[in-house]
């Protein structure tokens, strides 16, 4: 196993690791919506809250030395499913064409106040 982390890596004392790859796959931990040079929520709603944690996805990423096309699959945590349209619309953003399977989850209330949480795999080439 390979431990991934970030410049802004898990900064409220957590017992995780951003990311993890094994045997060509990377597993990045649920990103929270928080905007790590603030420690808060990204201001602006949903929407904003969702980019932000496609942001921090994209960190983890960039660390392992994957692609946001290497992504296989999401799986995104929402307090109300009445979020799904403005979710759908960062998350369309963030991949373009590219579309990894997903789940969308109504959750109850997210860390630290936050209305987004995405983990995700992606497959990693071996010497990265």
């Amino acid at each position: 196993m390979k431990f991934v982390t970030t410049e802004y890596s898990v900064r409220d004392g957590g017992h995780y690791t951003p990311g993890v790859i094994h045997n060509g796959t990377l597993y990045i931990s649920g990103q929270l919506s928080i905007d790590p040079k603030t420690g808060k929520p990204a201001p602006g709603g949903v929407i904003a809250e969702a980019r932000q944690a496609l942001k921090n996805l994209d960190l983890v990423l960039q660390s392992a030395g994957a692609r946001r096309e290497d992504v296989l699959q999401c799986r995104v945590y929402i307090p109300d499913v009445a979020y799904w349209p403005e979710l759908n619309e960062a998350y369309g953003e963030f991949f373009g064409s590219h579309k990894p399977a997903r789940v969308v989850v109504p959750s109850n209330n997210l860390y630290g106040g936050c209305l987004v949480e995405i983990e995700a795999v992606a497959a990693v080439s071996e010497e990265r």
